[in-house]
């Protein structure tokens, strides 16, 4: 049995698509694709990501994000919304909407088992093309796990990972130390 191909979506209509729908979805490739619900332990993991962001950015010339701000990856046509956006300087976005970043400095992802693979792999090495972009960290929530890819040349990332509760992890674009105790404080795995 065959079944009929998806017809491919242009940018334009996924956005026109996405402004008007209930739910949230990525798009690459002429493709939709649904994004899952989260759970406590993620809503837990951003609230307290984003309390801190706020603490720290309040009067610097970087904002935050949350995940309603939808980022564009230019190089691959990607259309997503990570966790936690920080935008150092002035925020670009691609049209008046103003839904759209293309500019961001720093990306976080709380990943689950269900998309650990996809966001540390495929997602992580996308986001990795923003010129603009000096870090992406990467949180686990069902473990007090957090990776950092730092750009640290043209091209060239390096891999900072920390475990437990006792280390921090140095967050260079916009001169923060994550403390993880602080990050998971609210949260038991």
């Amino acid at each position: 049995m065959s079944t009929l191909p998806k017809p491919f979506v242009t940018p334009e209509e996924y956005l026109d698509l996405e402004r008007k729908a209930e739910f949230k979805s990525e798009y690459h490739d002429g493709k939709i694709f649904a994004m899952s619900g989260s759970s406590t332990r993620h809503d837990d993991i951003v609230a307290q990501l984003s309390g801190l962001m706020h603490q720290h950015l309040r009067g610097k010339k970087c904002k935050w994000y949350t995940a309603n701000l939808r980022v564009l990856v230019e190089a691959s046509g990607l259309y997503t919304y990570p966790d936690l956006s920080v935008v150092c300087g002035e925020p670009r976005l691609t049209d008046p909407y103003e839904d759209t970043l293309t500019n961001p400095t720093l990306l976080v992802e709380v990943f689950s088992p269900s998309t650990e693979d996809y966001d540390r792999g495929r997602k992580a090495a996308k986001y990795r093309k923003i010129p603009s972009l000096q870090d992406v960290l990467l949180i686990a929530q069902e473990r007090y796990e957090v990776e950092l890819y730092r750009r640290v040349a043209a091209g060239t990332w390096a891999i900072v990972e920390a475990a437990g509760l006792e280390p921090g992890i140095d967050l260079q674009s916009i001169g923060y130390t994550l403390r993880l105790s602080d990050l998971y404080e609210r949260v038991a795995v």
